[in-house]
């Protein structure tokens, strides 16, 4: 499955469960994730990759940044990996 393909899934899953999803296409700040996610004053900043690809440098420097200032951030690779964030409040 093409990245953009499961993007647009895993979009739609949190979308269904009531998170507000903002895809980061070109911000001023390189390598930051590609969705922001909001739900019940929770913000949460996800990175798609496909199965089996890694975080290039710069991506994995601004999750471990964000992580830093309180904001939950990781990587997901399958639609399954954002069940977590569907069911319970982070």
């Amino acid at each position: 499955m093409k990245e953009s393909q499961l993007q647009s899934k895993i979009i739609e899953r949190l979308k269904n469960h009531g998170w507000y999803v903002v895809k980061l296409i070109q911000t001023n700040t390189n390598g930051i994730p590609d969705l922001m996610c909001i739900r019940k004053g929770n913000v949460i900043f996800l990175e798609v990759k496909r199965e089996g690809e890694e975080l290039k440098p710069l991506q994995e420097h601004r999750i471990k940044q964000l992580n830093q200032m309180g904001v939950f951030a990781r990587m997901v690779d399958s639609v399954d990996d954002v069940n977590v964030f569907c069911h319970q409040d982070l």
